[in-house]
């Protein structure tokens, strides 16, 4: 029986990936890019393209390599121990805005945005892996898989509601501002990563291949499950890819910038807070209503009609900073089928690996958990390559501004441009909801 401390540090694991630098890489790095460090629109898509190319290599093979490590520490948790700080250190100097000129600019963030996406697969896929190690029993998976959501969404909250706050603490100019706050955020990763790794325990041994096999990939690719899983995996990402890279220029164009209301400054990263502290609430209570509803994939489908009525109400509030408050009040509704969904997914993982196990008689939960975390990058990035797309192709065009950095010019910001803006928030991501619990109807593991 796993102690409460154990869950707490496991927690802690996607407290650092989950709700510091995933959130601010999806929320905060589409305008970083284009309005702070200054690269165009073009340069931003190509950025995150490539960086996907790169993770459909990287990602499986450090799940092969993760299932063949052997030490004192175990299998999983020493790529936590000994990652955590090149993994803070490299994500502060992503979030530095280097005195360089185009040219060097674009080198500088091609660099550094796929050494932060290596980084991240050699902490996160390990991490993904620990719950197959950890325990046997089905509840205790569920218990800590949902210990992890919310961690991921609590740390998500703090890191949002906070951000606007630390900004205006620094001071100084807007990439003076990232840069401070990427230390910062990066030493908090970096410290929860290492706590992680300490803290938890590898119970089961995982029964290895002897040697590198192209077998295992090909008993993978047979694995209906992992394919459904897979499938379903690039689709919540997709989904919250959109919303989360939109934010910024919703707030921006759509409402006219920050809202002050009293004392409490609602930016890009407030509005979508609030669905953190909701994902967090209901992450929680997802193994209770897993119970109640019978099985894990029921859950998953009444989770997607969840996020597909209330992204689709969205579309229909009017463009107007008037109803920011209805506005949040349906990001939280449609929050609640986020945070439901969200521990069944890693959950539904391991079962995955339980079941490769059993039928190929070797263990692949590494390269099983590396195809979560490939969805996981895949969704956010891609989904940012197309918004930038699509903000392109409705007409947004970028002028330099007095700092020579590139920003979208407001003369181009016409209705199209921002009813896109309206529906890569609400009606793109309802698209693939509907896929998602399709996917989720026909999956093949009934638990």
């Amino acid at each position: 029986m796993a102690s409460l401390k154990e869950k707490i540090g496991y927690a802690l694991g996607d407290a650092a990936s989950g709700g510091i630098t995933w959130k601010i890489m999806s929320i905060a790095f589409p305008l970083f890019f284009t309005n702070v460090f200054g690269l165009t629109f073009a340069d931003a898509a190509a950025l995150m393209l490539i960086a996907r190319m790169f993770d459909v290599v990287t990602d499986p093979l450090m799940g092969s390599l993760a299932d063949r490590t052997q030490s004192r520490w175990g299998t999983y948790r020493p790529w936590l121990i000994f990652g955590a700080i090149p993994f803070g250190l490299i994500f502060a100097l992503l979030l530095y805005t280097p005195d360089f000129g185009p040219v060097g600019k674009r080198i500088y963030a091609y660099t550094f945005y796929l050494l932060m996406m290596a980084m991240y697969t050699m902490v996160n896929v390990p991490y993904g892996s620990l719950l197959g190690v950890m325990t046997e029993d089905d509840n205790e998976k569920n218990q800590f898989s949902s210990f992890r959501m919310v961690g991921a969404y609590a740390m998500g909250f703090i890191t949002l509601l906070s951000f606007p706050y630390l900004q205006k603490f620094v001071g100084g100019t807007d990439a003076h501002q990232y840069a401070v706050l990427g230390a910062f955020f990066g030493f908090l990763a970096a410290a929860m990563t290492l706590a992680c790794g300490l803290l938890t325990k590898e119970r089961l041994k995982p029964k290895r291949a002897e040697k590198y096999s192209f077998k295992q990939f090909i008993d993978l690719l047979k694995n209906k499950p992992w394919v459904y899983l897979t499938l379903i995996g690039i689709c919540t990402n997709f989904f919250n890819g959109f919303r989360y890279a939109v934010a910024g220029y919703l707030l921006s164009y759509c409402l006219g910038g920050e809202i002050t209301m009293g004392s409490l400054i609602i930016n890009y990263t407030v509005f979508m807070a609030f669905g953190e502290v909701t994902c967090m609430i209901f992450g929680a209570a997802s193994p209770k209503f897993t119970e109640w509803i019978g099985s894990k994939r029921l859950a998953f489908i009444a989770s997607s009609i969840i996020c597909i009525v209330f992204s689709i109400a969205f579309f229909f509030i009017p463009m107007d900073g008037a109803y920011i408050w209805l506005m949040i009040l349906v990001v939280v509704l449609t929050s609640v089928g986020v945070g439901l969904y969200s521990p069944l997914l890693w959950s539904m993982y391991a079962d995955v690996a339980d079941y490769a196990t059993e039928k190929n008689g070797t263990s692949s939960t590494g390269l099983i958990f590396s195809s979560g975390t490939m969805a996981q990058k895949f969704g956010g990035a891609i989904s940012g390559s197309l918004i930038a797309l699509c903000l392109g192709l409705a007409g947004a065009k970028m002028i330099p501004d007095d700092f020579g950095n590139s920003v979208i010019d407001p003369e181009s910001v016409t209705e199209y441009v921002l009813t896109m803006v309206w529906a890569l928030f609400s009606l793109f991501p309802a698209v693939f909801a509907i896929i998602m619990g399709i996917l989720a109807y026909i999956y093949p593991i009934k638990k």
